[in-house]
């Protein structure tokens, strides 16, 4: 079995085409089909079954994919490890962040770690967490900024919680009231996040705990849309304090205890050592907000 084959494999396996991945590869499809071939041969069971106009796996490509994907992650991180150690301070940093944490905190964080670590090319990847957890648990990033989830996040992973976040009623207006009861929001209609976001499941989870369903006006937005709805008075959402810092347009009403309060973290693969230049991040994190001036709502986790 050659680390090439698992390349490939793991391409036709993403793309779900034999003809999309061979371009993406730069090799022909009867190359490409041919390397599928012999690792089919080595593993003694076919990955892939093959039909007009696509690729799909069979049970024994199932088992294989995410292994594949750890080897080849495994593979890049041994690479990159060797390339800081001759000096080659080249290389890409993948990091991943909700959101929320992505509109906030992440542009100053990455401005400091540029300054300091100009040659490194940095991919950031924006998405829920639980999108964030299986591309990290999969080796497709380095570091994520994640919210931990009450039962606790997946054990593959080391977690480092760093920042306590309250959420708050986003309004364009002020709200009569001092604070706002998640009971309230029956009265209110949401802008609401599109499925998958955290913020979503938690708005959704308060109000089920209340008995009720809430009202969307508009639902199916990423985070700037929804600022920008409640911003025209669409309705309101319930977001996390630090977005509203520099939103002039918003007024952000506190819930009323106990409120609903939730983690971020750094997070990695536990079974693959940092390299050098994701070390560098994560300590780059930690001296940012040491320094920082943190929003009303938000606070270090140590």
């Amino acid at each position: 079995m050659q680390i090439q084959h698992l390349r490939y494999f793991v391409t036709v396996a993403n793309l779900g085409h034999f003809t999309r991945a061979a371009e993406s590869l730069g090799v022909t499809q009867p190359t490409l089909s041919k390397q599928i071939h012999s690792l089919e041969a080595d593993i003694g069971a076919p990955l892939l079954d093959r039909a007009r106009g696509g690729a799909t796996l069979t049970p024994a490509g199932a088992v294989l994919l995410p292994i594949a994907r750890r080897i080849l992650a495994d593979v890049e991180t041994a690479r990159r490890e060797v390339q800081d150690l001759v000096g080659l301070r080249r290389g890409r940093l993948r990091l991943g962040a909700t959101p929320s944490v992505a509109t906030s905190l992440v542009p100053q964080v990455l401005r400091r770690f540029r300054a300091a670590y100009p040659a490194i090319d940095l991919h950031v990847e924006e998405s829920g967490s639980q999108d964030l957890v299986g591309h990290l648990t999969g080796g497709e990033l380095d570091l994520a900024l994640i919210i931990l989830p009450e039962q606790g996040t997946d054990p593959a992973l080391s977690a480092e919680p760093i920042l306590r976040e309250s959420l708050v009623v986003a309004s364009s207006e002020p709200l009569p009231a001092g604070s706002v009861r998640i009971g309230d929001l029956r009265e209110q209609p949401l802008v609401m996040f599109r499925t998958g976001y955290d913020l979503r499941d938690a708005t959704l989870e308060a109000c089920r705990r209340e008995g009720f369903v809430p009202p969307f006006a508009v639902e199916g937005g990423e985070m700037d849309t929804v600022l920008g709805l409640v911003e025209a008075g669409l309705g309101v959402a319930l977001v996390p304090s630090m977005v509203i810092a520099n939103r002039p347009g918003l007024r952000a009403t506190p819930l009323a205890p106990p409120g609903i309060r939730r983690t971020i973290a750094l997070a990695h693969r536990r079974e693959s050592s940092l390299t050098h230049a994701a070390s560098a991040l994560r300590d780059t994190v930690r001296h940012h907000l040491r320094e920082a001036t943190l929003p009303p709502g938000v606070s270090l986790a140590v």
